[in-house]
């Protein structure tokens, strides 16, 4: 009986839906990019690589995910940063991939992966050791801590040494494809504070009664568009590289 209630999505149940649809589709985008290797040049292949696994390890996460919210109801916020630890400092590890050519060292790389377990470190502290209840001080503190670690993302992707990297190229296909990924960790990425925020002691819960469900909604949405998303644009930049 156990078994069956873990396997059934309720027809009304819009969390449960995309835990099932977004393990699904990132699955299958891990098999595409594992499969269109095979058509890039060499130097492309560990990028598309990195696509793959950013995306598999989310697919088994949502596994797991799925089963937990259908079997307790309950946001699995440990399960969900524990993959957030390990497929963010990789899609980070993109942006390096795509101007080291152009003459990234590896510092900028450990400089982009310490910022990304900083943000996801402070964002669980805030979440996952809320006082039971709800304390808006606790969830904002930690929250700003979180945010320190986004914007030093954001504003390297933007206008720091990835911005400069990029242009320095000289290559019109990975210029492009850098905007695009910083226009995804722009647009993309802010769609996870608002899941934050939905959580007992966030700003829209206290405001609007806004739940552990809106929670999950919203960061069931933000991964599939970010982690297909951030793949979609690497294998491009690689597919129109090798055609050249």
């Amino acid at each position: 009986m156990i078994l069956l209630d873990v396997l059934t999505i309720p027809k009304d149940d819009a969390v449960a839906f995309t835990f099932f649809t977004g393990y699904m589709a990132m699955l299958a985008a891990s098999i595409f990019f594992i499969f269109e290797r095979g058509r890039v040049d060499d130097k492309w292949k560990l990028s598309l690589l990195i696509s793959a696994l950013i995306t598999f390890i989310a697919a088994v996460h949502y596994y797991y995910m799925r089963d937990y919210y259908l079997a307790t109801g309950e946001n699995p916020t440990s399960l969900r940063y524990i993959d957030w630890t390990l497929t963010v400092p990789l899609m980070c590890v993109e942006f390096y991939l795509l101007t080291k050519a152009a003459g990234a060292k590896i510092g900028l790389l450990w400089k982009l992966i310490i910022a990304s377990v900083w943000m996801l470190v402070a964002g669980y502290i805030g979440e996952a050791f809320n006082p039971e209840g709800g304390d808006t001080t606790h969830s904002v503190l930690w929250g700003f801590l979180s945010t320190i670690g986004y914007i030093y993302v954001l504003y390297t992707a933007w206008f720091g040494e990835v911005a400069k990297l990029a242009a320095a190229s000289n290559n019109p296909v990975v210029k492009r494809g850098v905007r695009t990924l910083a226009w995804f960790v722009l647009v993309g990425w802010a769609i996870y504070p608002i899941g934050y925020m939905c959580m007992p002691g966030g700003w829209l819960n206290t405001a609007f009664g806004w739940g552990s469900g809106n929670v999950d909604l919203f960061y069931n949405i933000a991964d599939a568009i970010n982690k297909i998303g951030f793949g979609l644009v690497v294998y491009s930049i690689a597919i129109t590289s090798s055609r050249k």
